[in-house]
Formats: structure tokens, sequence, C-alpha cells
């Protein structure tokens, strides 16, 4: 299976109110079975999460185009093919 690592930065001017639409973006992926994991940097400028059951980088590029924290221009996200062991 392949996984996809999307990796949020959060820039200098960070809405807070943004947190829940992001958390609500989340929680619609894992009831499509496309989330695998996720969680927030312990230093507070950022997170993760991993996508999973998606065809290519271009199909996780663009569910992640639609992930609040970039339609608000809140974070930058990067996206990768993450190829794992086992």
């Amino acid at each position: 299976m392949k996984l996809y690592l999307v990796m949020a930065k959060r820039k200098e001017n960070f809405p807070a109110d943004v947190v829940g639409a992001h958390k609500d973006f989340l929680v619609n992926l894992k009831m499509e079975s496309q989330l695998e994991r996720t969680g927030s940097f312990s230093d507070g400028s950022g997170g993760a999460y991993v996508l999973k059951n998606i065809d290519s980088l271009e199909q996780a590029k663009a569910i992640v185009a639609k992930d609040p924290l970039v339609l608000r221009d809140a974070s930058e996200l990067t996206v990768y093919e993450w190829n794992t062991p086992g």
C-alpha cells in the first residue's frame, strides 16, 4: 500500500480559527478510509498526516489542496510519497 506523508508548517500569520475546519477535514478523510495517522508537533509549529488508499502523488496533492490550511493560506503543506518498510 502506498502512503503519502503530508507535512504542514504554520505560517507566521497563522489564524487559530482554522484549526477546527482542518480537524473536520481530517475527520472526513478518516471516514473515507484515506487517513492513516495524524498529529501535531510538540513545539506548535505545525504537524503531519499520512494518507492511504490513494492512487498517485497527484491525487494526494489534489486532496491536500482542499485542506482548509491551504485554502486559508495558513500553513505550507508539502506532500511526499512515503516508502515504508514491510
